[in-house]
This record gives C-alpha cells, structure tokens and sequence, in this order.
C-alpha cells in the first residue's frame, strides 16, 4: 500500500465563509503565491524543465485544494 503524495495545498487553511463557501484567508493566499514564486525560481535554471511542466504542477496543487474546499463544504458538523 503507497502512501499518498503530500500537496502543498494539504497545508493551507480553508474557512467557510457566513454563505457556507470555502475561502482562505488572505495570508494563506499570500502563502500560495509565493511558494508557487519559489517554486518558478527554482526550476528557472532547470535545463530539464519548462514552463509546461511549472504549469502542471500548479494545476496539480490547484486539483489537491479544490478537492479540499469540496470536502470542506460538504462535511457535517
């Protein structure tokens, strides 16, 4: 049995919001960006990556948080 892969996203809060939406906080937003920055910067001098590849994984991380804020909105309290 594999253990399945950690998300940058698994880490950052989710909230709902008074009309039962998920949203996250504005530092948690802040937080994103610049992982996904670093990120950027660090694959820059990469000669075996591109920008399809930094694409592929936002997309990724954005798959693992709305599969989050789904969840979020549909749990029972």
């Amino acid at each position: 049995m594999s253990i399945p892969p950690q998300h940058a996203a698994d880490r950052l809060p989710i909230v709902t919001a008074s009309n039962g939406q998920p949203f996250m906080p504005c530092d948690a937003v802040l937080a994103l960006l610049r992982a996904i920055a670093e990120s950027c910067r660090n694959l820059a001098d990469d000669p075996e990556c591109d920008l399809h590849g930094a694409g592929l994984a936002v997309d990724i991380e954005a798959d693992a948080l709305e599969a989050r804020a789904i969840a979020h909105t549909t749990e029972i309290t």
